[in-house]
């Protein structure tokens, strides 16, 4: 019943997934660089690298990353800043078994660039969302959300912190229910079995 992990980068959420002592059986990443790979092995936590750049397609390097993701036979794929597109097949692969989060309330804001344009738009809330990886990009069933309210003189980085601090609370809790088998897909939303919560409002 494990999961895997891929990252690009610090890794913050994929800290909080250990943090809550899920049962987190690898992190790769798609850069050598990566500070988060680091800070998973010093928890004792396999780590790997599949570069993107020494591909010549998309195709083949997600087919070497498939490989190395199947070695540890995880139940679920749980992409945590991993800044990649990922093709259709790709997502077909992992149906139903892979979950992103991404840092605006879906389907507001798809894509870069959340919280500045979350400001732009003027924006009375803004938040994070969990949502099963699909085809299309940011836009599979959503699991869960946390709002966060947009205040007066904010800027994009002071927005940035107080949503990833609601995204480490929910990646956690989505990714148990997931392994609980408590998630339901039914068309673009998905059902919690017990009825726990799937919006938190956050006063932060």
């Amino acid at each position: 019943m494990s999961v895997v992990v891929l990252i690009s980068g610090r890794g913050s959420n994929m800290e909080a997934l250990l943090a809550a002592r899920l049962p987190v059986s690898a992190v790769l990443s798609n850069r050598a660089d990566a500070k988060g790979l680091a800070i998973a092995a010093a928890r004792g936590v396999a780590t790997g690298v599949v570069e993107h750049q020494r591909f010549p397609t998309r195709e083949a390097f997600e087919e070497a990353l498939g490989r190395e993701i199947d070695r540890f036979a995880p139940r679920l794929v749980a992409l945590a800043g991993f800044m990649r597109i990922l093709t259709p097949a790709f997502a077909r692969r992992y149906a139903g078994r892979m979950l992103n989060i991404h840092p605006s309330l879906l389907p507001a804001f798809p894509g870069l660039h959340t919280h500045e344009r979350a400001l732009a738009a003027g924006a009375a809330k803004h938040g994070c969302t969990v949502h099963f990886v699909t085809a299309e990009l940011d836009h599979g069933p959503v699991v869960i959300q946390a709002e966060v309210p947009v205040r007066p003189g904010d800027t994009a980085e002071a927005l940035a912190a107080r949503v990833l601090r609601q995204e480490h609370v929910v990646y956690p809790r989505a990714v148990r229910w997931f392994l609980d088998d408590c998630l339901v897909i039914e068309g673009d939303r998905v059902r919690v079995k017990g009825n726990d919560a799937q919006i938190l409002v956050s006063s932060d």
